[in-house]
């Protein structure tokens, strides 16, 4: 195994970290939630580089990087549900559409053939985790007593921000769905 998939692998352990801290009542353990998830995005960028700079690009990558991607943010919306950050719905739409997608790559597989993330799959995830760091940000400043000092900067961009952001990544999240979806409607067409 090539050093692109370990650290693909190794988001996997980095989600369960990150939903231990952020699930935890120990101090400080939003912020250390926060830590966990830049670091994971940081190991999500180094397999892309290492992958294609060392043509290190393989079947296993092409299906696990987008898979464990998706299992990292629909851990973080669900995580995020309980502290009134997501709501259920927003969480559900992300997870539900990433079920769906996987299930086509699943049907596809079963043809032999790899369908790898989209560009446009790329900017929803891009969204999507620039929404679950907005609140894990918010969410430690609080706990870091940050927002004591700021309560109003930090109540209003909770609340009005927020919102925004989430209401961005649900129509991409459901956009980019419908897309790929479209593209590869061969797929799930009954075969004649």
């Amino acid at each position: 195994m090539n050093w692109a998939n370990r650290l693909t692998l190794s988001r996997l352990l980095l989600t369960v970290m990150f939903v231990a801290a952020l699930n935890s009542s120990w101090q400080y353990s939003r912020t250390l939630a926060l830590v966990i998830f830049l670091i994971a995005g940081i190991t999500d960028f180094i397999d892309g580089e290492i992958a294609r700079r060392y043509g290190y690009v393989t079947n296993f990558g092409k299906l696990m990087d987008p898979l464990v991607d998706k299992i990292m943010v629909a851990a973080a919306f669900i995580s995020l549900v309980p502290l009134k950050a997501v709501p259920a719905w927003a969480a559900t739409t992300v997870v539900a559409r990433d079920f769906l997608i996987t299930g086509l790559r699943m049907m596809a597989g079963a043809k032999g053939i790899v369908l790898p993330a989209e560009r446009l799959g790329k900017q929803k995830t891009s969204w999507q985790v620039i929404t679950v760091i907005f609140f894990l940000t918010l969410l430690s400043l609080s706990e870091l007593h940050y927002a004591n000092e700021a309560s109003i900067w930090w109540s209003r961009a909770w609340s009005e921000a927020g919102p925004v952001l989430v209401w961005i990544t649900v129509a991409l999240t459901i956009y980019s769905g419908l897309l790929y979806a479209w593209r590869h409607r061969d797929l799930i067409a009954p075969n004649e």
